[in-house]
């Protein structure tokens, strides 16, 4: 039975690493003492110690432990012995690359569907879709493949942004890359905005947050979503 918060950012502006998110961890994780931390998405001036120090200071604040998942010999075994998981933000291509080459993509998937309590930020939300596809970040490393955990029925774009119909800028918007990738693939995309997240609660998929997001459908017009609303529908 699925139990994931899935959400786009870990720090909101104007507060501390995972903040916002803390009253949600805490029911979250309720019983975990000790939440294991997946610090690869971080390809450089941060080390996994130092991500995974920021990581334990917040979950601190609600009394239960961090422990990197670097600091273990097996990281197979330690996801799948794992009370509860959380994979932080950063480059989505690095989190996926290593993910493959440390062979616990499968055994995360398996340990999330049995239940294993997971909470994503940015990347590590990322990678709960079935492909990375809609991701931000640059290809700085070419991960072995795109797919990746498949705990939902689409993929997400993290830190959505709306676009701006006053801006001067004349590069692409997140709308438009979105329908890019609709040219060439039929999975639906969550835009998934700042403060926003989703909770995944075996088969039901609810929007949570202070904002709304937005689902784009191949050769449909964006749908605006409110929080609160159940897309369990979503195929």
């Amino acid at each position: 039975m699925k139990n994931i918060i899935i959400a786009s950012t870990s720090t909101l502006h104007g507060s501390d690493y995972l903040e916002y998110l803390l009253p949600e961890l805490k029911i979250h994780f309720k019983h975990c003492t000790t939440v294991l931390f997946i610090p690869y998405a971080r390809p450089s001036g941060i080390s996994h110690e130092e991500y995974t120090a920021k990581a334990a200071s917040a979950f601190a604040k609600i009394n239960i432990a961090v422990k990197g998942i670097h600091e273990f010999d097996d990281a197979v075994f330690a996801v799948e012995n794992a009370e509860g998981i959380f994979t932080g933000g950063g480059n989505t291509f690095v989190l996926v690359s290593q993910l493959y080459k440390t062979n616990i993509m499968i055994a995360l998937a398996e340990a999330v569907k049995k239940g294993t309590p997971y909470l994503g930020t940015s990347a590590g939300s990322v990678i709960c879709g079935l492909s990375m596809q809609t991701t931000n970040d640059m290809p700085i490393v070419y991960p072995p493949s795109f797919k990746t955990l498949g705990l939902i029925p689409f993929d997400l774009n993290a830190h959505y942004l709306d676009p701006d119909l006053q801006s001067k800028h004349m590069g692409e918007t997140r709308d438009t890359r979105i329908k890019e990738f609709h040219a060439y693939n039929s999975i639906p995309v969550l835009g998934l905005r700042e403060g926003s997240w989703l909770k995944v609660d075996g088969d039901k998929i609810i929007v949570k947050g202070a904002l709304s997001a937005r689902l784009f459908i191949q050769n449909q017009m964006p749908e605006e979503l409110q929080t609160g609303t159940d897309i369990s529908y979503v195929k």
